[in-house]
């Protein structure tokens, strides 16, 4: 089912991600957000570019239980508050939403 943003059209999948990752862009994932209903603020945009940076460097997007530790260890919290923190922004699913309008394929084990 194609987004328009723009003026152009963009593939997604039966789950809305992005089938092709080089269609992202930040006009493209505000459009992805608006659909998950996640307001996109400097917070929500940091993580978007962490799961972004990621992806390229290990070629997987997290699961949950991934993004939750880096994220305690680089904000200095412990993991209770990471989650607290992260389904703040993402309420549906941390790594399923972010990834989602990060244009990133589903993360493994997420359902």
């Amino acid at each position: 089912m194609p987004i328009e943003v723009n003026g152009a059209s963009y593939e997604t999948d039966e789950n809305g991600y992005l089938v092709n990752l080089e269609d992202w862009s930040e006009d493209v994932a505000l459009k992805l957000a608006e659909g998950e209903e996640v307001e996109m603020g400097e917070g929500e945009w940091e993580l978007v570019n962490f799961l972004r940076n990621y992806y390229e460097e290990f070629q997987i997007a997290p699961a949950v239980k991934v993004l939750t530790k880096a994220i305690a260890k680089e904000r200095g919290m412990d993991k209770k508050e990471a989650s607290e923190y992260l389904y703040g922004m993402f309420p549906k699913g941390p790594a399923l939403q972010a990834c989602k309008i990060a244009g990133l394929p589903k993360p493994t084990g997420c359902v």
